[in-house]
């Protein structure tokens, strides 16, 4: 087939939707199909296999957007309808201009449509200091149907908590898929665990902004007693990390902040501990279901805005959004039974098998050949 991949966000594999689009062309590429992707990455340009778009101008609203390193795609139709003509299917990921923009050009030439939900509410009314409004993220969903859901063949959900989530919103049922974003196999390879250092290492991955919640851990460390036998490992990078140095440093607690590279990632997570997942808005977090791939016991983060919970075995493995003394005595409760970090990492041995990336990939191959074979042109 002749897919299109249709990106107002790619930029460097940093972030879940990012790695959730190139870990699909991949994969599409490789089962043969011709993948074209249209993104505003200027590197791409003259790149066999893209095409570019200019990147918007908003004016102030481009200083929000590059604090959180982010850079939105221009609705270029000249550009969209070069790179859809011919197309069996067109697939976007974000509910943005540009994708907005693809997905009714291949409507009106009868090529069929699917739609990643990548982006919660939150996700946006974050950067306008609205995230915890529940009148703005109702209009944000409202917006998110009518500019670009409504009009797609097939609605790809990576869980199904935001498929409900969505649907109470909008209160409408689209054709849609619930299809996991998937793990790599790297994470899977299990090698003899190296010990990076002697303290208790908890590692935490995720963009260092508001709604990944960060600062709780710190807190929770400093105040279990444990500050001086454990160690944090913050992997990502984002507009809050130099606000959560500052109260790491300030609360003496032993941290490190780091971007990992993909290759990289695996063996650090190896070599730690335990897991702990702050984000109090989540679609899926891929970086969660990673750690536990890799063989860390997790303990999540119960927001109600937040689909990673699911993830959690049991109470033990929960903390309450936002209590720092509660995910103190999850943490305690681990760090002082060994035993139990291994029972519960066998535990997790049947569950994290469900998610193995290829088997996800297929089931978004099938969704797109499904789309294609309903319509006509």
């Amino acid at each position: 087939m002749k897919i299109v991949i249709v990106c107002d966000v790619l930029g460097k594999p940093n972030n879940g939707t990012t790695l959730a689009a190139y870990n699909l062309i991949g994969f599409l590429k490789e089962r043969g199909h011709d993948v074209t992707v249209v993104c505003a990455d200027q590197d791409k340009k003259g790149a066999e296999g893209f095409e570019v778009v200019p990147v918007q101008n908003w004016g102030p609203v481009n200083l929000i957007l590059k604090m959180n390193n982010v850079s939105l795609a221009k609705a270029d139709k000249k550009v969209l309808a070069r790179a859809i003509e011919g197309a069996d299917a067109v697939h976007v990921l974000m509910p943005f201009p540009l994708g907005i923009a693809a997905a009714k050009l291949a409507k009106k030439a009868g090529i069929a449509v699917t739609a990643s939900f990548h982006a919660q509410a939150e996700n946006v009314t974050a950067h306008i200091a609205c995230m915890n409004s529940r009148l703005a993220n109702h209009i944000t969903y409202l917006c998110f149907y009518h500019l670009l859901y409504k009009r797609v063949d097939t609605v790809h959900y990576p869980t199904q908590f935001i498929r409900e989530l969505f649907e109470r919103q909008v209160k409408r049922k689209l054709p849609c898929r619930v299809i996991s974003n998937g793990v790599n196999d790297v994470f899977f390879a299990h090698t003899e665990r190296e010990r990076p250092n002697e303290k208790f290492t908890i590692f935490c991955v995720g963009r260092f902004s508001k709604e990944k919640a960060q600062h709780t851990l710190i807190k929770a460390v400093a105040k279990s007693g444990l500050k001086d036998n454990v160690k944090l490992c913050f992997a990502g990078c984002g507009p809050k990390e130099k606000k959560l140095k500052r109260l790491a440093a300030r609360t003496g607690v032993d941290a490190d902040f780091k971007f990992y590279p993909r290759d990289e990632l695996p063996a650090a997570l190896q070599g730690a501990d335990l897991y702990v997942h702050t984000a109090v808005v989540e679609i899926e977090a891929i970086s969660c279901l990673e750690a536990i791939a890799a063989g860390l016991v997790p303990i999540i983060c119960n927001s109600k805005r937040s689909a990673t919970k699911s993830f959690a075995l049991d109470g033990h493995c929960l903390f309450k959004a936002g209590d720092a003394r509660d995910l103190a005595e999850k943490i305690a409760y681990f760090y002082r039974s060994p035993e139990k970090i291994a029972a519960y990492r066998k535990k997790y041995g049947d569950f994290r098998e469900q998610f193995r990336q290829e088997d996800q990939m297929r089931k978004m191959e099938q969704m797109l050949e499904d789309a294609a074979a309903k319509t006509t042109r």
